[in-house]
């Protein structure tokens, strides 16, 4: 069907004032057009890309030692919060490492005490020297101070001071010999027992830290707030390191990762306002801000990723969901703009033709260059000055001049 069998044509009949025509003139055509306005408006520079949504966390959640799954706390689709139990492993092996650490800690302990008490056959030889020498010391001390007195009373001869000096001189060194040889003894041979037995000790209880650490391993918590998205094993099924149990992903906020074409990229800036549009929720689009730019262009792709992080409290945005993100990088004052329906677009995509219906109801054709395409509707650089009447349907066939009526609203 034609565009002119859209809408219906008044033929007009010019009759003359005196009779009947010898021949009638044809109908003029008059076609039915739909219109609007011309505005003259700000507009957003806008560019877009295609876009995945991504949790702003995940995590794959594995054991760090190798035992039996025994029990599941939560299942796939179940919210959980941070530190929550997710799952334990069977601990028999486990508790029978810890007893026996615990039992080391104990014996080394023992150990300490009893080397600590102790001392050795040197040592207690020494220590009898010192007792023998300390009391020979005071022995001589006495005799030297009572010939002293006999002697300043003239009871004694010097001579017999003299001999009493020299003794207590003799015994003063022995006693001092003695206390050296015993802080020697205990400094080679006790001191060092107690180093080696104290470093068997804090050994024997670094053994019990991780024996007590490898149990705590047998309860499997959640590193994040989240929901749990996957589930791999199950009770009686062999849990490793290198094999997660749960995957959980917090969507308390979305990140949008956009490939944008490598020309768009360079007006992108960290903190601008983002939207997202997803193809499962087109009515519903969400607003955040870029957070990350990538300095590298995809060298397959010829685009930049960047990422338009969401609040999503809610969890309306689903992780793996597609769509487009925009982002407004520029904004042109006092532009006159038309509704994408209006304009002709020639292949250059840079220019057009605009039909216009003057006051004479006459479709009149504009040759246009255009700009912006932003949420309908398009920019006019040149061609237009604003407040025209515009045709949005109807135009295809439309000729210089031809007579055009407006469409009634609702029609």
């Amino acid at each position: 069907m034609t565009e002119f069998a859209k809408f219906p044509v008044i033929a007009v009949l010019v009759l003359g004032a005196c009779g009947a025509p010898e021949e009638a003139p044809e109908p003029e055509v008059v076609v039915e057009v739909r219109t609007a306005e011309a505005t003259v408006q700000d507009v957003e520079v806008i560019v877009s890309a295609p876009a995945t949504v991504y949790p702003i966390a995940e995590a794959r959640v594995a054991p760090k030692v190798a035992a039996p799954v025994a029990r599941l706390a939560v299942r796939k689709g179940d919210r959980v919060s941070k530190g929550q139990a997710l799952a334990w492993l069977r601990s028999e092996d486990l508790e029978a490492q810890l007893a026996e650490a615990e039992a080391q800690v104990t014996d080394a302990e023992a150990n300490l005490e009893k080397i600590s008490a102790d001392t050795s056959p040197e040592v207690e030889r020494a220590q009898g020297e010192v007792e023998r020498t300390g009391a020979a010391l005071a022995e001589a001390e006495q005799i030297f101070e009572r010939r002293q007195a006999l002697v300043s009373e003239g009871a004694l001869p010097e001579r017999d001071l003299l001999i009493a000096k020299t003794r207590y001189e003799q015994a003063r060194t022995a006693s001092r010999v003695g206390k050296s040889l015993l802080e020697l003894l205990s400094s080679q041979s006790r001191l060092q027992d107690i180093r080696i037995a104290k470093s068997r000790l804090a050994q024997a209880k670094a053994r019990l830290n991780l024996a007590e650490a490898r149990l705590g391993y047998t309860r499997i918590d959640s590193p994040s707030h989240g929901v749990v998205t996957e589930q791999f094993l199950y009770p009686g099924d062999m849990a490793r390191p290198d094999a997660p149990i749960f995957t959980v992903m917090d969507l308390s906020a979305a990140v949008i990762r956009g490939q944008f074409p490598e020309e768009d990229a360079g007006g992108l800036r960290v903190g601008q306002p983002c939207r997202f549009s997803a193809l499962d929720a087109p009515g519903l689009p969400l607003s955040g801000k870029l957070t990350v730019i990538n300095q590298a262009v995809d060298p397959m792709r010829r685009s930049v990723e960047a990422w338009c992080e969401i609040p999503n409290p809610g969890g309306k945005i689903k992780a793996g969901a597609y769509g487009d993100v925009s982002v407004a990088i520029d904004l042109h004052r006092g532009a006159v703009t038309v509704p994408l329906a209006a304009v002709e677009v020639e292949p250059d995509r840079e220019s057009g033709v605009v039909w216009t219906v003057g006051p004479d109801s006459r479709a009149r054709r504009n040759r246009v260059k255009t700009g912006v395409v932003s949420r309908g509707t398009v920019e006019i650089k040149d061609g237009l000055g604003g407040g025209e009447t515009v045709v949005i349907e109807g135009g295809y066939g439309l000729s210089e001049g031809m007579a055009v009526r407006r469409a009634e609203a609702g029609r």
